[in-house]
C-alpha cells in the first residue's frame, strides 16, 4: 500500500518513473542459469520463464492487469515453496563470494564469508519480501506505518536464518566451506541506528509485526556514524564515530528510484489560486534504503525503510572548487549529508538544534510523501482522501515524528487541494502517539523562532491548530472562572508564551497600565540573541538598564515562545498511549491530565514487550531447549502463554539441575567476553549482578555503585573468614552509554571505572567482589549478558521510568530482578510473584512529598549513606575529585543539588534488600526456583501481545497471511 512495494516482475516491465528520476533494479539473486543458486536445487533445476527485477512499485504504472498479478503469484509460489539444503546454500555462498564480491578473490576469510553468507540469505528474503507487498497491494488492505528516530536492530544474520528455520542448514553449509557459523556471524557489526530502549522496542515491534503477519512498515533514518562508539579510558568515557557502514551493509538495498524532495527555510507567499505556496530556501533529496524484516515461521517479510540525504551533483559548485574555494564548493552536499551523520547530535548550540529539527522533519516529510504516493498509486488516479485513514495508520514513536501532523496537513491542503476541515479530520484519524517519558526535559519543545526560519509553512499551520485548540478550551470552560480558564490555557496550549487571540484576551480582566512607560514599545530579543551576548555586552546592557530604571522599573524579559511537541501530538492524533500500566496512569493523571479530562477516549495503555525470538530462542538456545523439553512443545516461541506451564515443574530437581547447567554455560561465555573487552578475570561461580542501560541519573547507576562501595568498605573492615561468611561472591557488571554532553552521567561512568580499578586489584578481596564496566554496550553484548545474568538491577526513581524493556528480557531468561515499583517492574512483579522479585524504595505517589520534605530541610540521611559518601571523598578510589558528583546528593535546593532522584532516601532500603539477595542466593534450590518462576511469569511481556493490542485498539489492521 505504501510507495515501495517489492514486486518480482517480468524483465519486460515498463520503464518506471519516480520523483523525476528513473532506475531499474535487478534482483541481487538473479544469476546465470548454469550457476548453483540455492533457491533452486541443482538436481531438479527447471529453467524459469522469466528473470526477476526488484523494483519500487511507487514507480509502476497506475493500472496493472489481472494477468500480471497471476503471473507474479505463480512465480512467488514456485520460489517461496522451495526449502534449500546445505549443498544449495553452500553453492549460493560460493556464488556471492565470486560474483558479488567486496573483497579480493584470493582468500575466503571470515569477513568475506560473512558478506557472501548474508547476501545468500538476502536472496531468500527478497522472494518473500516481494511476495508480501505484492499480496498486500492485491488485497488493498490497511497498513500501519511505524515512524521512529531509532531502530536498534542488532546483528541480523542469526536472526534472519533463525526466522527462516535455516540455522542448521547454514551451519552445515559454512562447515563445508571451512567456517563456523558463530564465527561468521560475529563479523557482522551492530547496525548503529539506535541507542536505548526506544530503538530496541521499535525493532522488537517490527519482528512481531512480521511474525504475526500484520501489513506494516518501519520508517527511520540511515545514520552513517550512529550515536557513537564508546571507549573506556583512565579518564572515563570517550566517544568516537561508529564505523558500521565502513565496509557496506549487505542487508540494505538502495532505491535510487525512490527519492523525495525535502525543503528547509524559504518563505510562504499567497498564490493566485488562493493557496499558500512555500518557495525558495534549501532543497535536499531523501533517498530510500530498504532492509527486509523476516517473520518467524512465516513467509511474511516486511520493510524497514531508512532515509539518507543528499543533493544532486549539479549542486556541487565546480567553479568555486577550481577557484580554490573547496569548502564553499561542497557546502550544499555537506549540509544535506550531515542530516544523517549522527543520531541525536549535540543540541547545546543553535546549529545543533537546527540539525536535530532537520532530522525530524526529513523523517516525517519523506515518509509521508512515500505513504501518500502509495495510496494514490493504488487508488489508480482516483484517490478518495476521506478513505485515507481507512488505509493508513501512522504511529509516532515518541515526540520525534511530531511534525507528521503539520506536514500531513500541508500536503493535503497545499498540494492536494483539501479544505482545512477535511485535512484536519483526516490527519486526526490517521495519526497516533506513543508517549515514552514523564521527564519534563524529555517532552520536546522547540523554539518558535527557529521553527519559523526553518519551516515557515508549518508554523502557520501550527498556529492555526493552536488557535482552534484555544477556542475549544474556551468553549469547554467558558469565562465564568477566568482563573481556571487561564490555568487550562497555560497547560494545554501548543504554543507556550504565545499571545492569545484578541477575542480571548477580552475574556480576562485588563491589567493596570504603567503610567510612566509602555512596555509594549520595548525591543524584544530572540533566545539566540540573548544567549549570544558576551560579558562585555552584559555589562553595557546593565549600565543602560540602570539609567532607565531611574525613570521606571523595567518589566521582566518576555520568555521565548516554544512549540510544545507533546501537546501537538495529543491534539493532532486520535490515540495517546503510555507503555506500562503505572506510566499510563501518570500520563493521564499528571502529564496530560487536562487533555485526559477533555478527551478521555484518546488515552490508552499498551505495556511494552520484547520479541521472544531474539531475546530467548536465539540468544539462549540451551535454555530454550530445556523449556521446549519440559513443556512438550516449541509453540511457546509464538505463544508465550505456554511458558506458564513451567510453573508445574518449579520444584522438580531434574529441571533445577538442567537449568543451572544452562546458566553456567552462558556465564562462561561472559567470562570470556569480560576478559576480551576489559582484561579482567572473573569467576563463573560468583553471582552475576548486572545493570545495563543508558547512563542517566534517574536510572540510578550511582546508587548501585555506591552500594558496591558500601559492600567493599564493610568487607575491608572484616577478616577474610568473616567476609566470606557475610557476603556472597559477586561480579557486578555495568554497561551503557552516557550522552556525550551529559556531564554528570559521564562522571558516573568515570566513578564506576575507578571503583572497578581499585576493587579488582585488591588481592584481599579477590573473587569475593569484582566490578566490570563493559565498553560500548550494544545488542550483541546484551545477547551474551542477559542469558548469563542471575540478578538484574532496575532501580530507577519510582514514577520516572516509562516502562523499561531490558527488565522483561532479563526475566524471560530466568534472571531475578531487584527494583522499585516503577515502569513495567510493577507488572513483572505481579506476574512472576512477589516472592520472586526483590522490592525496595519509595513509591511513585510519595516522590513529590519527599522532594518537598527535602526542600524544607527535613530530610535526615541514614548514617550508612553518610559513611559511604565520606569513604568516596577519602580518596579510596584514586585522586579524581568527586565533589561535583557527591555534591549532587547534598543540599536542600538548587540546580544539580538536593538529590532530586532520591538516592539518599532509598539507599538504606536498597542496602537491606541486597542483604536479602545474598541470603536467597546462598540457597541455590530456592534461587533456581525463583529463576524458573521468572521465566514462567514473563509470558505477558512478549511484543507479540503488544502488537496485537496496537493493531486492534489503535491501528485497526488485521493479520494477512500469504497464501
Amino acid at each position: 500500500m505504501a510507495s515501495a512495494q517489492f514486486s518480482a516482475t517480468s524483465a519486460r516491465a515498463d520503464t518506471y518513473w519516480h520523483c523525476n528520476s528513473i532506475s531499474r533494479f535487478v534482483d541481487p539473486g538473479f544469476i546465470n542459469r548454469n550457476s548453483k543458486l540455492f533457491l533452486l536445487r541443482t538436481s531438479t533445476y527447471r529453467p524459469l520463464r522469466r528473470s526477476f527485477l526488484v523494483k519500487n512499485v511507487s514507480s509502476e504504472p497506475k493500472q496493472r492487469s489481472k494477468q500480471t498479478i497471476t503471473e507474479k503469484e505463480g512465480v512467488s509460489s514456485d520460489l517461496s515453496s522451495f526449502t534449500p539444503d546445505a549443498a544449495s546454500i553452500a553453492a549460493s555462498i560460493k556464488y556471492h563470494a565470486e560474483f558479488t564480491p567486496l573483497f579480493s578473490p584470493e582468500r575466503f576469510e571470515l569477513p568475506k564469508a560473512f558478506f557472501a553468507t548474508a547476501q545468500s540469505v538476502r536472496d531468500s528474503l527478497i522472494i518473500n519480501w516481494n511476495a508480501t507487498y505484492d499480496y498486500y497491494e492485491k488485497m488493498n488492505v490497511k497498513q500501519a506505518y511505524y515512524l521512529s528516530m531509532e531502530f536498534l536492530q542488532g546483528r541480523a544474520l542469526l536472526n534472519a536464518i533463525g526466522n527462516l528455520e535455516l540455522t542448521g542448514a547454514y551451519a552445515e553449509a559454512l562447515s563445508k566451506l571451512g567456517h563456523n557459523l558463530e564465527n561468521v556471524a560475529h563479523q557482522e557489526p551492530d547496525a548503529a541506528l539506535g541507542n536505548g530502549g526506544l530503538g530496541r522496542l521499535a525493532s522488537c515491534f517490527l519482528d512481531s509485526m512480521a511474525t504475526l503477519n500484520y501489513p506494516a512498515w518501519g520508517y527511520g533514518l540511515r545514520y552513517k556514524y550512529g550515536l557513537f562508539k564508546q571507549q573506556i579510558t583512565k579518564d572515563g568515557q570517550e566517544e568516537v564515530a561508529e564505523n558500521w557502514l565502513e565496509m557496506g551493509n549487505p542487508w540494505e538495498i538502495v532505491r535510487n528510484d525512490v527519492s523525495y524532495p525535502v525543503k528547509f527555510y524559504g518563505k510562504v507567499v499567497p498564490g493566485s489560486d488562493g493557496k499558500r505556496h512555500w518557495i525558495g530556501g534549501e532543497d535536499i533529496k531523501a533517498v530510500a534504503y530498504d532492509v527486509p524484516i523476516p517473520g518467524y515461521k512465516t513467509k511474511t517479510t516486511i520493510n524497514l525503510r531508512l532515509w539518507s540525504t543528499k543533493v544532486p551533483s549539479e549542486e556541487f559548485d565546480l567553479s568555486a572548487f577550481n577557484a580554490g574555494e573547496h569548502t564553499k564548493a561542497c557546502e550544499a552536499q555537506a549540509n544535506a549529508e550531515k542530516i544523517c551523520y549522527i543520531l541525536y547530535p549535540g543540541d547545546e548550540t543553535l546549529e545543533g538544534k537546527t540539525l536535530r529539527l532537520k532530522q525530524q522533519y526529513t523523517l516525517c516529510s519523506a515518509s509521508l510523501q512515500d505513504i501518500i504516493a502509495g495510496f494514490e498509486r493504488i487508488s489508480g488516479g482516483n484517490a478518495k482522501w476521506e478513505d485515507f485513514p481507512e488505509k493508513v495508520a501512522v504511529q509516532m514513536n515518541d515526540t520525534h515524528p511530531t511534525l507528521c501532523i503539520p506536514e500531513l496537513m500541508r500536503i493535503l491542503i497545499d498540494l492536494k487541494g483539501l479544505s482545512w476541515k477535511d485535512a484536519w479530520n483526516i490527519t486526526q484519524r490517521t495519526v497516533a502517539y506513543t508517549n515514552h517519558t514523564v521527564l519534563p526535559e524529555a517532552l520536546e519543545k522547540w523554539s518558535l523562532e527557529l521553527m519559523q526560519k526553518l519551516l515557515p509553512r508549518h508554523v502557520e499551520i501550527i498556529e492555526m491548530i493552536d488557535e482552534e485548540l484555544v477556542n475549544t478550551i474556551v468553549s469547554e470552560y467558558s469565562a465564568a472562572d477566568p482563573d481556571l480558564l487561564e490555568k487550562k490555557l497555560n497547560a494545554m496550549r501548543i504554543l507556550e508564551n504565545f499571545d492569545l487571540p484578541a477575542s480571548v484576551l477580552d475574556l480576562f480582566p485588563k491589567p493596570e497600565q504603567n503610567p510612566v512607560t509602555d512596555s509594549s514599545e520595548e525591543p524584544e530579543s530572540s533566545e539566540e540573541e540573548i544567549e549570544s551576548h558576551d560579558e562585555e555586552d552584559d555589562d553595557q546592557i546593565m549600565k543602560e538598564n540602570q539609567k532607565i530604571n531611574i525613570i521606571t522599573k523595567e518589566p521582566a524579559p518576555k520568555p521565548p515562545v516554544m512549540v510544545r511537541m507533546a501537546n501537538l501530538c495529543v491534539v493532532g492524533g486520535h490515540a495517546v498511549n503510555g507503555v506500562a500500566e503505572i506510566h499510563s496512569e501518570i500520563v493521564k493523571e499528571e502529564v496530560f491530565n487536562d487533555f485526559c479530562k477533555l478527551w478521555p477516549e484518546k488515552f490508552q495503555n499498551k505495556t511494552n514487550g520484547v520479541t521472544p525470538r531474539r531475546w530467548i530462542r536465539f540468544c539462549n538456545p540451551d535454555l530454550s531447549s530445556i523449556i521446549t523439553k519440559w513443556i512438550g512443545t516449541e509453540d511457546w516461541v509464538l505463544n508465550t502463554e505456554k511458558l506458564a506451564d513451567l510453573r508445574k515443574f518449579a520444584d522438580n530437581e531434574d529441571l533445577h539441575r538442567e537449568w543451572r547447567v544452562a546458566k553456567r554455560k552462558n556465564k562462561m561465555k561472559v567470562v570470556s567476553l569480560i576478559k576480551e573487552k576489559t582484561g579482567y578475570s572473573v569467576s563463573p561461580d560468583a553471582m552475576f549482578d548486572i545493570q545495563v542501560k543508558r547512563i542517566h541519573e534517574y536510572k540510578r547507576q550511582l546508587m548501585n555503585i555506591l552500594g558496591i562501595v558500601y559492600r567493599y568498605k564493610k568487607m575491608k573492615e572484616m577478616t577474610n573468614v568473616e567476609r566470606k561468611e557475610m557476603f556472597v561472591p559477586r561480579v557486578c557488571i555495568f554497561g551503557g552509554k552516557a550522552f556525550a554532553t551529559y556531564v554528570q552521567a559521564k562522571r558516573i561512568v568515570k566513578f564506576i571505572t575507578d571503583v572497578a580499578t581499585t576493587i579488582n586489584h585488591d588481592t584481599e578481596i579477590d573473587d569475593l567482589l569484582k566490578v566490570v564496566f563493559v565498553p560500548d554496550y550494544n545488542v550483541s553484548v546484551a545477547e551474551l549478558l542477559i542469558p548469563a545474568s542471575e540478578l538484574s538491577q532496575h532501580i530507577s526513581t519510582a514514577g520516572m521510568e516509562a516502562s523499561g524493556t531490558s527488565n522483561m528480557k532479563f526475566a524471560m531468561n530466568g534472571c531475578v530482578l531487584i527494583g522499585t515499583l516503577d515502569g513495567a517492574n510493577v507488572e513483572i512483579r505481579q506476574e512472576v510473584g512477589e516472592d520472586n522479585f526483590f522490592l525496595f524504595g519509595a513509591r511513585a505517589h510519595e516522590i513529590a512529598g519527599l522532594r518537598k520534605e527535602r526542600s524544607e530541610g527535613k530530610f535526615l540521611p541514614d548514617p550508612r549513606f553518610v559513611e559511604v559518601k565520606e569513604y568516596v571523598r577519602s580518596g579510596a578510589f584514586g585522586p579524581y575529585n568527586y565533589d561535583e558528583l557527591i555534591g549532587s546528593l547534598e543540599g536542600n535546593e538548587g540546580f544539580g543539588k538536593a538529590d532530586y532522584f532520591l538516592v539518599g532516601k532509598d539507599f538504606p532500603s536498597y542496602i537491606e534488600c541486597q542483604e536479602k539477595v545474598d541470603e536467597a542466593y546462598r540457597d541455590q534450590k530456592r534461587w533456581t526456583r525463583m529463576s524458573i518462576l521468572n521465566t514462567a511469569g514473563s509470558y505477558k511481556f512478549s511484543s507479540d501481545r503488544t502488537i496485537h493490542e496496537y493493531a486492534r485498539d489503535i491501528w485497526n489492521i488485521k493479520p494477512l497471511e500469504l497464501p
